[in-house]
């Protein structure tokens, strides 16, 4: 027997593994009694079962009621439960589909639905132990799991590989690919995006819990299908620090998916603890939104592992969770402290804590907790806020099961938990998170030292809390009455001894301590999570060394920039209104230009103290009006400070509350948050696009300090940071305990551009005419179907023309390309449209391209890109890379007037515009067309003898003789471009359109 490698082989494997069959041969309309001894209990549905109406599979749903409530339902009356046109029968489903509509299955599996005066539950969850009559109910419950479901109301032949219910109701949906055919898990996230309806019943909005979409190597996940703007997350475990899963010898790398995650226990724990819809509030329209959680596979892990060694060990112990940002810490710490509450261990009445304390700065972490409480308990009698030493005292004495207070209150809720000798405690502290204000940090180191040790903000509340344990250690105070799970992104020393785990002594006798759960920073940038700062961390000298290097280099326009930098650099002058315009300028000519992210990217500038935060707020002020720019910036400092011989503060600076200012920030005309000691650490903005730092920076500082950039946004592909007072020898090492990557700056030579583009034409895996249409297609907004087939092609040149050896050649210059120019394009205007187009071409190209046998598989998944919000970037550099283009052949100006020209921009745009409108029915590709016009016909046709003879001698006959010549430049066009010379020789108002837009742009 062959082995089936195709995506029905993983179908067959996953069916026999959770129902004991392969889910083939299942009689419809006939729900079996028990599942298969052989399977991990689950059913094997019939597709044939699912009513596509309610979005429900009704003889599972039927089989589980008639068992565990019969008397209700008997009060239905349904005659048949097999006939569709049975009126109870539609009642019922019609009811419990619009409730779960209304309230997501979630809700409905938890609470269950009214129908007239009849309840139904239509789930059982984990029992408490020795209650036997919910332990046989819960038995009752039905997991299934069909294949090649059949979902669509209109398009019949649709089916999903697999669809996972609970008693009827659909949970999960997967698409499985498999690598052995050449199909990945991309491929499987671009089926849901392309073809799968979001308006189908099954896909509305909470209808479903979660879609997966599988291959032999990856999973990743999505909780809402939107079509293209479906967001997938990795759902794998991490290897080796980094993204993708560890090699399984026992079976594939993603078998945890189906043998562990999705177990009907682990799916229930889940369901149980983790899942939830909640309501999110724009702080600025006031509108509400729903959104739909998942947990995410470390969230998981942390939270497991950490009830089962409170439940193996009890209270009194100490863990480190070194999670990154973006690893969604306030998720875990939320679902971490409601597990806490009822947690027991075996054959214990009692649970082992009393109250969970929450110690957070954070105002949303304080919501999402509320949050989940809400789910699943009453929030006023669960959760208490201690605002002050008696509220804590309080909610102790009252039995409150989870107290939210602050870091400043750490070492009064320490003093009074030692009193409580008879209770126990959970203290879960959000340490990595310093308050966005220094005034809480001043009064909180007040109470620790006697000095207060301010740096202008004072302590870090991470060194409050070790702090305040230390003290306590010494004076064997350390209690044991309670746990304490410490959450942080970027640990420092102490705070790995405080709370790590001991690992054995090294040769030296030295004791190293690791944290109890991580989930890394390489691994949040390989799953795209965050971005990686590193990659543009550019040093001001660097800057300088890059510009000085392609002085000489015609494909870059470096004027502007050129003459601010060589004062900054050669003459010493550090003078902070000269580094104000290099920023301002740097931030209006490469980001806001570029359209980084959909344009609405925003710049921070870090500096050194309160006096230089103030003098850098009016320098670019001053500047933004001097350059007639729309933007503003904010300045964010604690307290008030003497400034020109007068008191100022942020409030009589910006003009509105401190309290605002993260929320001004998002929108217009604000663009540059300027902080003295605000804003560094715990500061979350997807927006923040771009890094000034002036302000030495060192370990721990530097990393939590740069690491305001990197949070990702749908449509955030890179960031930046211009370094004036550090090094990259310094920003790497403080970064290399966290991970290791390249700093482009230092390895950069903008001439290797030149070398790679001629080595990458040479190879000839692609034509120019299939760059042209692969970039003419993208920009136009085509799918990825218009896309592929020209891009398959070259696949296929490279599968065929190139050996091994001249496959990993070309891969390898195609990524540094990539790499160098979109590094080079944010430090510097560039003006090669050329180079603009190759880029696109190969960013498109390269994840397509099969990987040389040493390379891994798993590296695919990371290069492909969101097209969407690339193209949007890219639509904006090629306006800018044209314009320049164009800038640099313009002739002369003769008149003498005063006005400002149109910029040229403006006219391509203009151009472009006119065409389509008038000619876009003619032409796939009509803005190939006009530029073809522009940039090709028009240059001959003015390069003609007789016409520029005319120009010269005889202006009355320019007009005739130009005629002439376009029509000679057309005849050309005759060989390679059929389709317009057809339509000039026989379309009169096309043929008038192209003879008046070339006469226009050669007179």
């Amino acid at each position: 027997m062959t082995t089936d490698t195709s995506e029905k082989g993983l179908e067959t494997l996953i069916m026999r593994h959770m129902t004991g069959v392969d889910g083939f041969a299942v009689t419809p309309g006939a729900a079996a009694e028990k599942p298969d001894a052989t399977g991990a209990g689950y059913f094997a549905g019939s597709p044939k079962d699912y009513d596509r109406a309610h979005a429900v599979d009704v003889p599972q749903l039927f089989a589980f009621l008639c068992v565990t409530q019969p008397e209700a339902f008997k009060k239905l009356a349904i005659l048949d439960g097999g006939d569709a046109k049975d009126i109870n029968r539609l009642k019922f489903l019609a009811r419990l589909s619009t409730e779960i509509g209304k309230r997501g299955v979630i809700d409905v599996l938890r609470k269950g639905v009214e129908h007239g005066p009849l309840h139904f539950d239509l789930f059982y969850g984990t029992p408490s132990p020795g209650n036997t009559k919910a332990e046989a109910l819960h038995a009752q419950s039905r997991f299934s799991i069909a294949r090649q479901l059949a979902y669509s109301m209109d398009e019949t032949r649709r089916a999903l590989d697999l669809c996972l219910f609970i008693n009827g109701l659909p949970i999960a949906t997967f698409e499985l690919k498999n690598s052995l055919t050449k199909q990945t898990v991309d491929d499987a996230v671009e089926q849901y995006k392309r073809d799968r309806d979001p308006r189908e019943r099954l896909f509305d909005f909470g209808r479903c819990v979660v879609h997966f979409a599988v291959d032999d190597s990856g999973v990743q996940m999505c909780t809402e299908l939107k079509g293209k703007s479906s967001w997938f997350l990795p759902f794998d475990k991490g290897y080796n620090d980094g993204a993708g899963n560890p090699p399984n010898p026992l079976g594939l790398k993603t078998d945890y998916l189906w043998k562990e995650v999705l177990t009907p226990a682990g799916l229930t724990n889940i369901l149980e603890n983790y899942a939830q819809i909640v309501e999110e509030k724009d702080p600025r329209t006031g509108k509400k939104k729903r959104k739909q959680v998942w947990p995410r596979y470390h969230q998981l892990g942390v939270v497991r592992r950490a009830l089962a060694d409170v439940r193996a060990h009890g209270a009194g112990k100490r863990y480190l969770v070194q999670h990154s940002a973006g690893s969604g810490k306030s998720n875990s710490i939320a679902w971490l402290a409601h597990q806490l509450i009822g947690l027991k261990r075996e054959d214990e009445p009692k649970e082992v804590f009393d109250s969970v304390i929450v110690v957070t700065d954070r105002r949303l972490l304080d919501d999402q907790i509320q949050t989940t409480i809400k789910q699943f308990m009453q929030v006023g009698a669960t959760v208490g806020h201690a605002e002050s030493s008696a509220d804590l005292r309080k909610y102790i004495e009252e039995g409150k099961k989870i107290i939210i207070s602050t870091v400043q209150k750490f070492p009064f809720i320490l003093d009074e938990i030692a009193t409580e000798s008879g209770k126990t405690f959970a203290i879960v502290i959000d340490e990595a998170h310093s308050s966005q204000g220094g005034k809480t940090s001043a009064a909180m180191s007040e109470v620790l030292s006697a000095a207060a040790e301010d740096e202008e903000a004072g302590p870090d509340p991470e060194d409050t809390v070790n702090e305040a344990l230390a003290k306590r250690m010494e004076s064997r105070k350390m209690l044991t009455n309670a746990s304490y799970f410490a959450f942080t992104a970027t640990p420092k020393n102490k705070t790995l001894e405080m709370f790590g785990e001991p690992l054995p002594p090294d040769a030296e006798g030295k004791v190293k301590h690791r944290p109890f759960h991580s989930y890394t920073m390489k691994q949040a940038v390989d799953e795209g999570f965050i971005l990686d700062v590193l990659k543009s961390y550019t040093p001001v000298d660097s800057y300088y060394k890059l510009v000085k290097k392609i002085e000489s280099d015609p494909e870059f326009d470096t004027k502007k920039a050129r003459k601010k930098l060589r004062r900054y650099v050669e003459s010493h002058e550090h003078a902070t209104r000269l580094k104000a315009e290099i920023m301002v300028d740097h931030f209006h000519e490469q980001v806001l230009a570029a359209r980084k992210i959909g344009g609405q990217a925003r710049a921070m500038i870090v500096t050194s103290g309160i006096e230089r935060a103030i003098q850098y707020f009016h320098a670019i002020r001053a500047y933004l009006v001097e350059r007639k720019s729309p933007y503003q910036a904010i300045v964010a400092f604690s307290g008030e400070h003497e400034y020109g011989g007068a008191k100022v503060s942020e409030v009589s600076l910006n003009g509105f509350s401190s309290s605002d200012i993260a929320e001004k920030i998002q929108a217009d005309p604000y663009r540059f948050l300027i902080c003295a000691e605000k804003f560094q650490t715990g500061y979350d903005e997807p927006l923040l696009h771009t890094m000034y730092v002036d302000k030495p920076l060192s370990g721990i500082k530097a990393v939590q300090t740069l690491s305001r950039v990197n949070r990702a946004h749908p449509q955030k592909s890179d960031c930046f940071v211009l370094d004036f007072q550090n090094n990259s020898g310094a920003i790497t090492y403080a970064f290399q305990d966290y991970y290791r990557t390249t700093l482009l700056a230092e390895e950069t030579d903008p001439n290797k551009l030149h070398d790679l583009n001629a080595a990458l034409d040479a190879a000839q895996v692609y034509s120019p005419e299939q760059v042209q249409q692969v970039v003419g297609l993208f920009l136009g907004g085509a799918d990825r179907d218009m896309l592929d087939p020209i891009l398959d092609v070259c696949v296929a040149v490279y599968k065929g023309r190139l050996d091994g050896d001249g496959q990993v050649d070309f891969k390898g210059k195609a990524k540094v390309f990539c790499r160098t120019y979109a590094f080079l394009s944010s430090v510097i205007s560039y003006s090669n449209a050329e180079w603009e187009k190759l880029s696109i071409m190969l960013n498109l190209l390269i994840p397509k391209l099969p990987a040389p046998e040493e390379d891994d598989l798993s590296k695919g998944i990371l290069e492909a890109i969101d097209m969407d919000s690339y193209r949007v970037e890219k639509k904006a550099v090629m306006k800018i890379v044209i314009a320049d283009e164009n800038a640099e052949i313009e002739p002369v100006p003769t008149d003498a007037h005063g006005h400002r020209p149109e910029p040229e921009l403006d006219r391509l745009s203009n151009i472009l515009k006119t065409f389509n409108d008038q000619f876009s029915t003619l032409f796939t590709d009509a803005d190939r067309v006009a530029k073809r016009i522009r940039d090709d016909i028009a240059p001959k046709v003015a390069a003609d003898a007789a016409y520029q003879n005319a120009k010269e001698n005889t202006p009355h006959t320019a007009r005739m003789a130009h005629d002439q010549a376009l029509a000679k430049v057309m005849q050309h066009l005759l060989k390679d471009d059929t389709q317009v010379y057809k339509q000039f020789v026989e379309n009169e108002s096309f043929r008038r359109f192209v003879g008046d837009m070339v006469y226009h742009l050669t007179s």
